[in-house]
C-alpha cells in the first residue's frame, strides 16, 4: 500500500476512525475537520502537498477554495493545537499494529534529513550540511526520533534544528514566531529530549542507534545508559579506546579507533551476513573487540564500562572504513550485533517515503508552528499507512519480507 493507492472499504473505514481519534485530541470541531481534509490531501494524489493546491483539490467547488485554504492555513500555521499528543496518539496506533503482528519495536532510531529551500526567511534556514543532499546547500534540518522492529520502521517524532543564527536573532525569532522557551540546542539536545518524551510514555524499546553525529557525543551517550537503554552508535575513527582482556582490564595505552583499526588489519575481520535479503545475502566484513573508551573527563579506566568496538571493512579499495560503538552484551551474536547497526539504515527510505509520497518537505508556510504542525500531519498518515502494511503481514514475518529497495539501502550503507 502506498500513500497514494486507492483504499478499499475496510481501510477507508479504518481511516475515517483514526481521523476521529485524533479529532478528539483536537477538541475543537473546526480542528478536526481541517485535520482530516489536510490528511486525506497527503495520502491523496497531486504532485504538491502543501496547502494551497490541497485546498484547491478537497474543495469541488471553486468558488470556496480560497475559504479552504484560509481554514487550512489557520488550522497548520496559526492555530494552537498539541504536536506531542497528536503524535503519540499515532505512535500507539502504529505500535500497536506491531504489536498484533508479533513483535513489538525494540530499536530506537535517531537520524536527521534535510529540507532543501530556495530563500532565507523559513524559519530555520541557513547554508548547513546535509546527508539528503549529500552537500552543504540551503536547507532546513529536521531530527527524527523512529521506532522499528524486523518488519516495520514508523517515524514518531520530529524537531526542527534551529542554528545559532536563528536561535540568538531577537529579529529572525520574531520573523519566524518562534516561542520564548524555544533556545538553541544541538542536535544531540534534540534527540536527547524526543528520547525523554517518549520514555516518561512508556513506549516500547530496548536500543538506542544513531550515526556519528550522535555517537561521538559523550553526554548522549551517557545519557541514553541513564535512560536504561542499550547503544550502537556510530563513532569518529578519532575516538581514543583501550582494548580490555577477558577480566574487563585495560591492556596497553589508548589508542584512536582508526590506529587500532590499522594495528589489526582488514584480516582481522570475519564475514557476517545480517540477512537473507529477496535477491541476494547482505553481509560485509567485520572486526569486534571488547573496549572502554578513554576520553578526558577525569574518570579512570576502572569505572568505566566495556563495550563493543565494531570495525566495518570497505567492499573495496576506494570505501572507508566504518566504526561503531555497542554496549550490547559479550554474549550476543556477532550477526545480531551487526543486525542492529544496519537497522537504522531503512530510516532513508522512510524520509524518503515520507517526501515523495506524504509531501513532508513540501510545507511552504515560514513559521515554526507552520512548520512542526505539517509534520505532525505527515508522521500521522505515515503511521495510518504503516499499520495498514502490518495487516497485510502474517504473524512474525521474518525479515524476508523486506523488499529490494532495503537491500540496497543496506548495501549502500
Amino acid at each position: 500500500m502506498t500513500a497514494s493507492s486507492a483504499m478499499d472499504a475496510d481501510a477507508a473505514r479504518r481511516l475515517d476512525e483514526y481521523c476521529d481519534a485524533i479529532g478528539t485530541v483536537l477538541g475543537h470541531k473546526k480542528r478536526r475537520e481541517s485535520f482530516a481534509l489536510y490528511a486525506y490531501g497527503l495520502l491523496g494524489d497531486g504532485e504538491r502537498k502543501s496547502i494551497e493546491p490541497i485546498a484547491a483539490r478537497c474543495c469541488p467547488d471553486v468558488e470556496r477554495v480560497d475559504a479552504m485554504h484560509q481554514q487550512l492555513h489557520h488550522f497548520i500555521g496559526v492555530s494552537e493545537w498539541d504536536d506531542r499528543a497528536v503524535r503519540m496518539l499515532a505512535a500507539r496506533h502504529a505500535i500497536e499494529a506491531m504489536r498484533a503482528q508479533g513483535e513489538a519495536p525494540d530499536a530506537w532510531i535517531i537520524d536527521d534529513t534535510g529540507f532543501l529551500k530556495q530563500g532565507k526567511h523559513s524559519v530555520g534556514v541557513q547554508r548547513q550540511y546535509t546527508g539528503s543532499a549529500g552537500k552543504v546547500t540551503n536547507c532546513q534540518v529536521g531530527v527524527s526520533l523512529s521506532l522499528a522492529n524486523g518488519s516495520a520502521h514508523v517515524p514518531i517524532d520530529f524537531e526542527l534544528y534551529l542554528p545559532e543564527s536563528w536561535a540568538n536573532d531577537p529579529a529572525r525569532r520574531k520573523e519566524g514566531h518562534i516561542p520564548d522557551d524555544v533556545t538553541f540546542k544541538t542536535k544531540p539536545e534534540l534527540a536527547l529530549e524526543m528520547i525523554e518524551r517518549a520514555t516518561r510514555e512508556n513506549l516500547p524499546g530496548t536500543i538506542v542507534l544513531a550515526d556519528a553525529d550522535y555517537g561521538k557525543d559523550p553526554q548522549f551517550r551517557a545519557t541514553v545508559r541513564m535512560h536504561g537503554f542499550d547503544y550502537a552508535l556510530g563513532i569518529h575513527s578519532t575516538t581514543n579506546v583501550w582494548c580490555v582482556d577477558r577480566a574487563g582490564r585495560r591492556r596497553g595505552d589508548a589508542l584512536t579507533a582508526s590506529a587500532l583499526a590499522a594495528e589489526l588489519g582488514p584480516e582481522s575481520g570475519r564475514r557476517v551476513t545480517w540477512r537473507e535479503g529477496t535477491s541476494r545475502q547482505l553481509s560485509g566484513r567485520f572486526t569486534f573487540r571488547r573496549v572502554k573508551v578513554a576520553q578526558d573527563d577525569g574518570l579512570g579506566p576502572a569505572t568505566r564500562p566495556v563495550e563493543w568496538l565494531i570495525i566495518e571493512w570497505p567492499t573495496d579499495l576506494t570505501g572507508e572504513r566504518k566504526f561503531y560503538l555497542a554496549t550490547l552484551p559479550a554474549s550476543m551474536s556477532k550477526r545480531q550485533l551487526v543486525r542492529f547497526l544496519k537497522e537504522r539504515w531503512r530510516t532513508e527510505r522512510v524520509y524518503q517515503e515520507l517526501k515523495t509520497e506524504l509531501g513532508l518537505d513540501h510545507f511552504e508556510g515560514r513559521r515554526f508552528r507552520g512548520w512542526h504542525h505539517h509534520v505532525t500531519v505527515a508522521l500521522c498518515c505515515h503511521a495510518f499507512i504503516t499499520a495498514e502494511r502490518l495487516r497485510a503481514l502474517p504473524p512474525s514475518a521474518d525479515d524476508s519480507l523486506q523488499d529490494d529497495q532495503d537491500d540496497a539501502l543496506c548495501v549502500a550503507a
